[in-house]
């Protein structure tokens, strides 16, 4: 058994097995103690294993253990998907390698200084740890030459398929002398590895760490069923009652992590974006700042992230969930390190529940539903550290001249000093109260149900036509009857909604990006939530388009759909203007045709010639307009929240 086995009985050299020693090693973890003699003997090694288990002491050290200082040249090589990884593994390197004298490992990637690193190299190195393309530069510049070469492994090669570096990885290895020994490391085994696998490393011994769990069993994996705009709060929530050291915050783009970072510092929490627009100096500063606790969360891409190893690092926020399950497995990988116990929160928007059941499915592992912190949990953690501060101001300050302010004012006016003391602590956390009082946000689990079943209910087949007219003659029957719905009736709407007119956006993406009705109204109705029925009427020109929207859209909204994709196109959502950028076919809110059926600028000849094209349904143009708006509800129903009324017009 692998418990029985340490680090002295498997032929490591005695530098490296001091070093072990003094940084506590005791006994190798499962993926350490079956690829270590097999790489100590010379042999090829494909080790498939977790993220968080070892697989860096897996390669390093047997590899020191045959490594001949006296070459002075490169013997062993490390290909790493990032700047960071590369960076982290150097360093493991030379706390392996710290009773070998003459030891020098050099770390070369891109975004730092060329010059430092041809200086470095000329000096002789005995390790180089580099990324794929920064590697290449210097193979081209014949600054880096390979023939002295030993070993050469891939660290984290899924991650580097998963980044695109699979045609430079397929060069160096193929610039890699013959009988080099070669081994590679991944958390997964996807074919493209293993088509690389077959072709450069030939035979191979295979080092599979089998697990029930595709993730580390120590991580604690919940996940809570959220909107997208109240991930914020229920994010802040989470910081207010999690007992954390420190937090790592997963966002998909680099926009995002400033803008989360910076949502975070305003709210008083010590947060930090971190994303691949950062110099190389400040990314390792940001790095270092948060590994000595000067910061305390870090909002990062998956590939800013990749290879950090912060031993702090006790609680993984995914804020947006992955769209792959690689992802995922990288992302909570960051923490529950080595042993360590940790914790990973996933946000889920009522539509992404597919891909939560995807991420437990390749995991073979169900998350817990984790329930929304509340705020009475959120003011007994806020009174409990205010207590501890409290008590410690008591025995580390000197109070005697506020003791006799207090004192003073209790005499004065004969006020009672714990009157005083409760009027001080009020006072003290206006700004923050002890006893916050959280509007409650909407339960998306529940929901979210009803949201998809209504989404069905709207949205049209291959026979909407149809049905539109059936149901169209069936409510001009009983146009009368009350309706058992919360909604105002039809002859209130038409009376409250006749001044209300809708408003026009421009998104900037067209028939030249080849964006089709359907496209525009899925963005809209998947990322804002706004319901099919409540979009207007839509123009697609030859490089941006116009919809018509209620008037009143939330601002969070609004600036959610200018980020938002379509056909791998920007919105840029904007108010379009009177003039130009509604043209080329535009209709009036009232115009009886329905651009989600055609193209805009196909249908403007065609009501030109008062034609109209086969393939739209003339009822179409018989029935009555509507138009859609949003209203403001009374103070009775929900706050804050705007619904969205449809009015029947005369057409035009």
């Amino acid at each position: 058994m692998t418990e029985a086995i340490e680090f002295a009985t498997l032929g490591l050299s005695d530098p490296v097995l001091k070093a072990i020693t003094g940084l506590g090693y005791e006994q190798p973890s499962p993926i350490q103690a079956q690829a270590i003699p097999h790489l100590l003997a010379g042999k090829n090694l494909l080790g498939v294993a977790q993220t968080g288990t070892g697989k860096t002491a897996a390669f390093a050290l047997p590899l020191l253990s045959r490594v001949d200082v006296k070459k002075g040249k490169p013997q062993i090589l490390v290909l790493a998907p990032t700047r960071e990884l590369a960076i982290q593994v150097a360093e493991a390197f030379q706390s392996y390698a710290r009773h070998i004298k003459n030891f020098h490992v050099t770390p070369i990637y891109g975004g730092q200084d060329i010059s430092g690193q041809l200086r470095a190299l000329k000096r002789g190195a005995d390790v180089v740890v580099g990324t794929p393309g920064r590697i290449l530069d210097h193979l081209r510049r014949r600054s880096l030459k390979l023939e002295n070469l030993q070993t050469v492994v891939l660290d984290e090669a899924d991650e580097m398929l998963r980044m695109g570096f699979i045609d430079d990885i397929e060069t160096i290895l193929g610039q890699a002398p013959d009988n080099c020994q070669r081994a590679l490391f991944s958390a997964t085994m996807p074919p493209a590895i293993r088509r690389v696998a077959a072709k450069y490393i030939g035979n191979a011994e295979e080092v599979s760490i089998v697990s029930k769990t595709r993730t580390v069993e120590k991580i604690d994996q919940q996940y809570l069923i959220v909107h997208h705009s109240h991930k914020l709060d229920t994010l802040t929530r989470i910081l207010e009652v999690e007992q954390f050291d420190g937090m790592l915050v997963f966002v998909r783009t680099k926009s995002s992590t400033v803008e989360l970072a910076e949502k975070l510092e305003a709210r008083g929490f010590s947060a930090y974006a971190l994303n691949g627009d950062l110099s190389q100096t400040l990314r390792e500063k940001t790095v270092n700042r948060f590994k000595r606790g000067d910061i305390d969360i870090v909002v990062a891409t998956d590939v800013a992230a990749r290879g950090l190893d912060v031993e702090r690092v006790s609680h993984v926020i995914n804020f947006d969930i992955p769209y792959d399950t690689e992802s995922y497995v990288h992302r909570i990988g960051r923490t529950g390190r080595a042993g360590r116990e940790g914790k990973a929160i996933l946000f889920v928007t009522p539509k992404e529940r597919r891909l939560l059941n995807a991420i437990e499915k390749a995991n073979r592992q169900p998350l817990k539903a984790m329930p929304l912190p509340s705020g009475e949990q959120v003011g007994q953690q806020r009174v409990e550290r205010f207590q501890t501060e409290l008590m410690a101001n008591i025995q580390t300050q000197d109070l005697s001249s506020f003791r006799e302010l207090v004192e003073q004012l209790a005499h004065d006016t004969e006020t009672d000093i714990g009157e005083i003391a409760a009027a001080l602590v009020w006072q003290a956390q206006k700004e923050r109260p002890l006893f916050p009082k959280f509007k409650p946000l909407p339960d998306a689990k529940s929901s979210s149900r009803s949201d998809r079943d209504r989404t069905r209910k709207d949205r049209p087949g291959r026979d909407g036509a149809k049905k539109e007219r059936t149901e169209k003659n069936h409510a001009s029957r009983r146009d009368e009857k009350p309706q058992s719905s919360d909604k105002p009736s039809k002859r209130k709407k038409a009376s409250t909604d006749s001044d209300t007119s809708m408003v026009s956006y421009r998104l900037e993406a067209g028939d030249s990006h080849g964006v089709k009705p359907g496209d525009i109204v899925g963005a809209l109705a998947n990322e804002a939530g706004i319901e099919v029925e409540y979009i207007g009427h839509i123009d697609i020109n030859d490089d941006y388009s116009t919809v018509e929207l209620p008037d009143g859209m939330p601002k969070e909204i609004f600036q959610h759909l200018q980020k938002v994709r379509v056909r791998h196109q920007a919105m840029k959502l904007s108010l379009a203007s009177k003039g130009g950028s509604s043209s080329g076919g535009r209709t009036s809110a009232g115009d009886t045709s329905t651009s989600r059926d055609k193209p805009a600028r196909k249908e403007s000849s065609a009501r030109k010639n008062n034609t109209v094209r086969n393939d739209a349904p003339a009822a179409k143009k018989a029935s009555s307009p509507k138009k859609k708006t949003y209203t403001k509800k009374n103070p009775s129903e929900k706050k804050n929240k705007l619904s969205l009324r449809k009015t029947d017009q005369k057409s035009a």
